[in-house]
């Protein structure tokens, strides 16, 4: 297997948790990584086991010859299964024109059907199978008009009562942000990174040119705090996290209009929201969704409904494998309950 260097690596890779970067954090927080043929995972021990667990997030659509490469590798790491959840989209609904579809769906069921059961849909995907897309390309006058009344008018709030929107990435605001994060995840429940993985996340991606930090301050206080990732052509939100105080005066509607009008001035032509609860069923989405105010937030920019192609198990010891979706599946049921009763 071919290793490669820096620079060909990225230049293969279409999404930041592809890059080289980002692999290099993961190896200072203790992860195995492996890069092959600018494909990159990381292989997770399994506590008091011989076995491992690999991880592929946002790599290229699988094809017959990587799967047989990381067959052979997934027996070198002694791994029950590698999940593989590629950046490859299969339809898109643009909400101002007509939809498209690529073949790509067609393509990942035809190769599930020639592994004999061996790759499967994952027992449990990380990533959302849908996300927001706003086309940068646009003009911010478009983009202005195109949004739900209720957001443009939550914009013009944040405006008249002077909160300010900047690109912030010295020690002070990623403390904020960090002070902020847990505040968030405190309020609304959700199982989230030890600062230590912030600190060391940040520390390499934004050294790499990938990570800033943009803040939302109103009278002298930190109201919302964001990390976003620029890499190619896009920008992404991974991370944000925001007050609880002065929520009259809709510091995040502001913040994230003045990212997209960032990423439009550097060139960017596209802003991923990551992560949405896809297209509304029949009555609309559940309003107890965890996620559910989330997607309203994002859905008031009026950006595109995008859906990946899903997300993968290869499947190497099938009695092993069962066993780790029962024992897996119990631990999310526990650190639910755990956060609940905090």
């Amino acid at each position: 297997m071919k290793k490669t260097d820096r620079t060909i690596h990225d230049k293969a890779a279409t999404h930041p948790l592809q890059s080289w970067a980002w692999g290099e954090f993961r190896k200072n927080m203790g992860v195995d990584v492996v890069r092959v043929n600018g494909w990159q995972l990381t292989f997770h021990t399994i506590p008091h086991t011989p076995f491992t667990v690999g991880y592929s997030p946002k790599g290229p659509m699988p094809t017959k010859a990587m799967l047989a490469t990381l067959v052979k590798l997934a027996r070198q790491k002694n791994a029950i299964f590698i999940q593989l959840e590629p950046n490859v989209i299969c339809h898109c609904e643009p909400r101002l024109g007509g939809a498209w579809q690529s073949p790509t769906k067609t393509e990942i069921a035809s190769l599930i059907a020639r592994n004999d059961k061996q790759l499967k849909p994952s027992h449990h995907p990380l990533f959302t199978e849908y996300t927001f897309i706003l086309d940068l390309t646009k003009s911010e006058e478009e983009l202005m008009k195109a949004m739900h009344p209720k957001t443009r008018y939550n914009i013009r709030v944040a405006q008249k009562h002077g909160v300010t929107v900047q690109e912030d990435n010295s020690g002070r605001a990623f403390e904020e942000y960090l002070r902020l994060t847990a505040e968030t995840t405190a309020r609304q429940g959700f199982y989230a990174h030890n600062q230590q993985y912030h600190r060391m996340m940040w520390q390499i991606m934004s050294k790499a040119g990938i990570a800033h930090l943009f803040t939302a301050n109103y009278q002298g206080a930190t109201l919302a705090a964001w990390i976003i990732f620029a890499w190619k052509d896009t920008i992404y939100y991974p991370y944000g996290a925001s007050s609880r105080e002065h929520r009259e005066v809709m510091a995040p509607a502001l913040l994230l209009w003045e990212i997209a009008r960032w990423g439009k001035r550097q060139g960017y032509q596209t802003f991923d929201l990551w992560g949405a609860l896809g297209p509304p069923p029949a009555g609309g989405h559940d309003p107890q969704d965890p996620w559910y105010g989330f997607h309203r937030f994002k859905e008031g920019f009026n950006p595109d409904i995008v859906e990946f192609i899903g997300s993968y198990d290869l499947v190497l010891r099938p009695i092993l494998y069962r066993l780790y979706c029962i024992a897996d599946t119990i631990r999310w049921k526990i650190l639910h309950i755990n956060m609940l009763t905090r």
